[in-house]
């Protein structure tokens, strides 16, 4: 038997921790992995250490909700990581059951938001990061350089697509946000064969992904600010935001906002006004890294 996600994200984040970080003196024998022990960690949470050893091992199941609340407070886990715990410890009690989920649809509610917000950079993500749609800003910002209609998974577009990649000036730091993210989502749908299949997909082409994916940290992409290098109107700051959908909460729309007055807002209305005079001659030119149009001065960095 494995140890499952449960057992694998309890080991993980012990070996965050290491004996200072929880008050204890380190005198025993040199370690020869980092973090806390076993019997350091049952030790704070006030359980034995077989029955700790066992929960990680995978093969205890049952851990009650005050024995959760212990081993919480013991690894020091935040607010996020303390339900993903929840959600791994529930999973783990239940018998797997998947089966293929219908496909995501948008509301008629959601197409006139998206609709809405025309002016600013947006679209909308399913459950699995797959785009559902958006806005010719949106897709000119983040992926000109394909069709229109194409409606990529982001997940893999960060981490196989090349364009992607140059985009993003401090790409590490994106593809942290999102492995977290994708975390969180493989915790409340661990039946989920699509959510599996992606993340199978990148575990097989992304040794990238697959470091990051060991980790086990989570994080929820909620807020946070990204400096772009677009190929054809150079840097820009967003704010990428994103709103959750009250008629369909597995969906989220994604802004992307920069600051009134700002070079970043002069460099969006530029790339608006390429997109509305020649949306085909633009993906061209995005996809090639260069553009007939003049460069905007004040795009070069924000005042």
């Amino acid at each position: 038997m494995t140890a499952g996600p449960l057992g694998d994200f309890l080991h993980a984040r012990r070996a965050r921790l290491r004996p200072e970080d929880v008050g204890l003196r380190d005198i025993g024998p040199r370690r020869r992995v980092a973090g806390l022990r076993r019997e350091e960690l049952a030790h704070l949470a006030g359980v034995s250490v077989s029955y700790y050893t066992r929960l990680e091992q995978g093969l205890s199941r049952g851990a009650s909700a005050e024995v959760l609340d212990a081993i919480a407070r013991a690894l020091q886990l935040d607010a996020h990581e303390r339900a993903h715990l929840d959600r791994l410890a529930d999973a783990a009690r239940r018998t797997p059951q998947p089966r293929r989920p219908r496909p995501e649809k948008l509301a008629d509610e959601t197409r006139d938001l998206l609709r809405a917000v025309e002016g600013v950079p947006a679209l909308v993500l399913g459950r699995r990061t797959d785009v559902l749609a958006w806005n010719t800003l949106g897709h000119a910002l983040l992926a000109g350089h394909l069709d229109l209609a194409q409606r990529p998974n982001l997940s893999r577009m960060l981490f196989l697509d090349p364009h992607c990649r140059e985009l993003y000036a401090d790409w590490k730091r994106k593809a942290r946000a999102v492995v977290g993210n994708l975390r969180i989502t493989v915790g409340k749908h661990p039946d989920d064969p699509l959510l599996a299949e992606l993340i199978g997909e990148l575990t097989m082409k992304s040794p990238e992904f697959v470091s990051l994916w060991q980790d086990h940290r989570v994080g929820p992409c909620d807020a946070d600010a990204y400096e772009l290098r677009h190929p054809l109107v150079g840097r820009v700051t967003v704010t990428q935001q994103t709103l959750s959908m009250a008629r369909s909460p597995e969906q989220v729309l994604i802004v992307c906002t920069t600051p009134a007055g700002s070079a970043s807002e002069e460099a969006l209305t530029l790339l608006r006004q390429l997109s509305e005079r020649d949306p085909l001659r633009t993906a061209t030119a995005a996809a090639t890294g260069s553009a007939s149009a003049p460069p905007c001065p004040a795009a070069a960095q924000d005042r």
